[in-house]
Order: C-alpha cells, then sequence, then structure tokens
C-alpha cells in the first residue's frame, strides 16, 4: 500500500467533495453569469426539465465546489484563468450556492409537485435577480446574508476563522 496520503480512497473523496477556500470570484462571478442564461432558457423557452440541470448544478457546487459542475469546471478551468484572480472567504460562496439550490429545488417543486408553472417562474427570476446582481455587479446577496448572520452569532466563530486562515498574513 502507497505512503501517500493522496493514494488513499477517503482522501481521493475528500478532495472531489470539497468546498474551496478561498473562492475565485471572477470565478463565482462567471457561473453566476451561466446560472442566469441557464434561468433565462428555462424561462424563454418553457423547457421546464433544464430545472434538473439547475438543481444539479447548485448541489454539485454546495457538494464539491466546481469539481462536479460543468459552469464551476468550465468557469475556474477556461474562463477564469483568462480573466484574473480575486480571491474571496470560501465558506460565504458556499452558503450563496445553498440558497441557490433552495431556490432551485423549490422551483422544480413547485412546477413539478405542484403543478404551478406561474409559483416557479416567480421563484426563477427572483434567482435570476440575484445572479444577475452576482454576475454584473458583484453583489452576493447569500454573501450579505452570511455576514448577517455571523454578526448575530447564528453562525460560528470557527467558520470566520476559517475564512481568515484561508488568506494567512502574507496576504494582507
Amino acid at each position: 500500500m502507497s505512503s501517500a496520503s493522496n493514494n488513499r480512497p477517503i482522501d481521493r473523496f475528500r478532495s472531489v467533495f470539497s468546498f474551496p477556500n478561498p473562492v475565485n470570484e471572477v470565478a463565482a462571478r462567471l457561473v453566476a453569469g451561466m446560472v442566469v442564461l441557464l434561468v433565462l432558457a428555462i424561462l424563454l423557452s418553457d423547457q421546464a426539465w433544464l430545472m434538473f440541470l439547475l438543481v444539479y448544478g447548485f448541489a454539485a457546487r454546495v457538494t464539491s465546489g466546481p469539481t462536479l459542475s460543468p459552469m464551476g469546471l468550465l468557469a475556474t478551468h477556461v474562463l477564469a484563468p483568462r480573466l484574473g484572480s480575486r480571491p474571496v472567504p470560501g465558506p460565504p460562496k458556499r452558503f450563496a450556492q445553498s440558497v441557490g439550490l433552495i431556490f432551485s429545488v423549490a422551483a422544480l417543486v413547485a412546477y413539478f409537485v405542484a403543478g404551478s408553472a406561474f409559483a416557479a417562474k416567480a421563484i426563477l427570476a427572483v434567482l435570476a435577480t440575484f445572479a444577475i446582481l452576482e454576475s454584473a455587479a458583484g453583489f452576493c446577496a447569500g454573501c450579505f446574508v452570511f455576514n448577517r448572520l455571523m454578526r448575530l452569532g447564528l453562525i460560528p466563530e470557527s467558520v470566520c476563522r476559517e475564512c481568515a486562515a484561508a488568506f494567512g498574513p502574507s496576504s494582507r
């Protein structure tokens, strides 16, 4: 058996199912732009099955960062390297992806379970609005809420230390 820890199955599993910290803000904004395009495709084409792709993308990014997400891979490996890098803390971005997952699942349930195309489209419109804010203006609403939850003590200080540790004293 190899002594290299990255050859152990559990280490390979952890490397796939982990969220990066820090996150490249440029890549995050590119993914948000791709989310906008997918939501617009859903809304304009009435191809509700595309919501499954939206849900998958958010679930993949929540569980593994860009590793299992086609949008994440395109943004981190193809587009962002050409546009630059701006590191930001990972936990708030993961929280934002979780909120996106909740919205996309809610739209899916509204459409396929409750039978309400109107409710699904309204939820998707809200999701698109926040994705536009992230992509075009750099305002991450999920990150904003994450920050407020930390200030209220609803997110443990250990998460804040994890964010700070990703940058270390040399990055200041």
